[in-house]
C-alpha cells in the first residue's frame, strides 16, 4: 500500500491559454470546489465527511486547452471520480459557455493522480 492510497484530496485542472486574472479563476476554481462538494454530499456522504476531518487537501493544476481538460475530465469521470465541468457566464472577461476549469475529486489522492500527476502545477 502506497503513501497516499488512503489520502483524499481534491484536483482542479485550469486551463492556461485562457489567462484569467488571478481573481477570475480563483472564481472558477471556487465554482468547481462547490459543485464537487454538493456532489459529494449528494453521493458520497461518509466519503465527504472524512474528506473534511483530514484537512481538505486542494491542488490546482493546468491544462494547456479545452481539448485536454476535457479528456483529463472524461477519464475521471469514467473511473469513478466525482467531476465537475464548469462554464463561464460571460459577465466579465470571457465568453459566456467558455469552459474553464474541471474539478476532480473529493476522492482517493492515488486515483486522482493517477489522471493529474503528471501536470504542471498553475504558475
Amino acid at each position: 500500500m502506497s503513501r497516499t492510497s488512503s489520502e483524499l484530496t481534491m484536483v482542479f485542472i485550469a486551463r492556461k491559454d485562457l489567462k484569467l486574472s488571478a481573481g477570475k479563476l480563483a472564481a472558477q476554481v471556487g465554482h468547481a470546489t462547490a459543485e464537487c462538494i454538493t456532489k459529494a454530499e449528494r453521493t458520497e456522504p461518509s466519503l465527504l465527511d472524512r474528506y473534511m476531518k483530514l484537512g481538505q487537501r486542494k491542488v490546482v493544476c493546468q491544462a494547456g486547452n479545452e481539448d485536454e481538460l476535457r479528456r483529463l475530465f472524461g477519464e475521471a469521470k469514467a473511473a469513478g471520480i466525482i467531476v465537475a465541468l464548469i462554464t463561464d457566464a460571460g459577465h466579465t472577461e470571457i465568453p459566456a459557455g467558455t469552459v474553464t476549469v474541471a474539478g476532480l475529486g473529493p476522492g482517493s489522492r492515488d486515483k486522482i493522480d493517477a489522471i493529474t500527476g503528471s501536470l504542471p502545477l498553475l504558475s
